[in-house]
């Protein structure tokens, strides 16, 4: 019979392997080169309207948003700019499509980058030469951001759809252009809404170039499905560590983009945990209702300082041993819970005292010793 060595350390966490590139700084922002990935969004607000942008910026910015694009369709949100990259809390993108003087007046505005996208700027690529100039001289990266949506009709001609290999030759293509006027300040996104050809695209792409990635499943869906599909493909692609910085796409509020992307992150180690809820997904065994006390106690520990796991269970098969291996814990049965701190019982309370203990013994511990499992 095979002995089995149980004095074997946990396991530690350890951050996924990350594919080298060139770096860019979006507005004191790296992207690449070894930098944390980051997480970025988009306003919903006409980017005219100066005060609401701003103020969804702030939104976003409080939420862990370290970079926000801005859409730019018509001259009076490029009108807007200056005032917008001024005032805003972290680096400005804006969005141009179809209207190359609007790169222009973004640079001149003091934005942190510009996005362009290849399928939609004929336009541009006769002044990309003016544009890798004044990009060059103010220190604005480009992104050259493919959307299965809007790909050029004579790479749909020549593909037959929209494949992998038609995103990356658009942006390889875009890129040769501003290459071609020693303009390399540059990172790509090559987005599908299908996540398994958004997949085969960026690996197409890491595999062809060293530039900088930003990952997105376009048109990912509403809350629930674009959750879903972005951290599948997101998952896939940071754990081949591709992928340099991130937005969720999701048809809901620009905040719940930042919060999924920053779970995403979490859960692959590649930024450190904030508030972490371990709790049971329910059964016939269960004697209390974990649903409602899951909910109660993520709402308890939404803002607490220090990052915690904080175990939620309820009943006596997994509870204990989920809640011992926890920061702090409740093991819950017969209308008690049993309250778990780094691993060992303290107490036990009534079911409706729960929550009530579980914050009285997180308020009253130093926490600065704490470590992830």
């Amino acid at each position: 019979m095979t002995s089995i060595d149980l004095g074997m350390p946990a396991p530690v966490r350890q951050q996924a392997f990350r594919r080298p590139t060139r770096q860019v700084v979006v507005g004191g922002v790296p992207v690449g080169g070894g930098a944390p990935v980051t997480v970025q969004s988009m306003t919903t607000t006409p980017t005219a309207d100066v005060d609401r942008t701003l103020q969804q910026i702030a939104e976003l910015t409080a939420a862990g948003c370290q970079i926000v694009r801005v859409a730019v369709p018509s001259q009076d949100d490029a009108d807007a700019l200056p005032a917008i990259a001024a005032k805003s809390q972290i680096p400005v993108i804006a969005d141009i499509h179809f209207q190359p003087r609007y790169v222009f007046a973004a640079i001149d505005a003091g934005c942190a980058a510009v996005r362009v996208n290849p399928g939609n700027i004929k336009k541009f690529d006769d002044q990309v030469k003016q544009i890798a100039r004044a990009a060059s001289a103010a220190g604005v990266p480009i992104r050259i951001g493919v959307n299965a949506g809007s790909l050029d009709q004579r790479l749909l001609a020549k593909h037959g759809k929209v494949t992998p290999e038609a995103l990356v030759e658009s942006a390889l293509w875009e890129c040769s252009l501003f290459e071609e006027h020693g303009f390399r300040d540059i990172k790509i996104s090559v987005k599908h809404h299908d996540p398994l050809v958004m997949i085969a695209a960026y690996r197409l792409l890491a595999a062809s170039c060293d530039y900088p990635l930003h990952l997105g499943v376009t048109e990912a869906g509403p809350r629930f499905q674009g959750t879903i599909k972005s951290a599948v493909a997101f998952g896939v692609l940071l754990a081949e560590g591709i992928g340099d910085t991130i937005r969720v796409s999701l048809s809901a509020p620009p905040v719940e983009e930042v919060k999924v992307g920053h779970q995403i992150l979490e859960s692959l180690g590649l930024r450190p945990r904030r508030l972490e809820i371990v709790s049971c997904p329910s059964c016939g065994r269960a004697q209390v209702d974990v649903y409602k006390l899951a909910e109660q106690v993520t709402a308890a520990f939404e803002d607490f300082p220090v990052p915690l796991r904080v175990a939620v269970m309820g009943c006596v098969v997994n509870g204990p041993g989920e809640a011992r291996e926890a920061d702090l814990g409740v093991s819950s049965g017969n209308g008690k819970g049993q309250i778990f701190v780094r691993g060992k019982v303290v107490r036990t309370v009534p079911e409706h005292q729960i929550v009530e203990a579980l914050i009285e013994e997180a308020m009253n511990r130093d926490w600065t010793t704490a470590t992830e499992q």
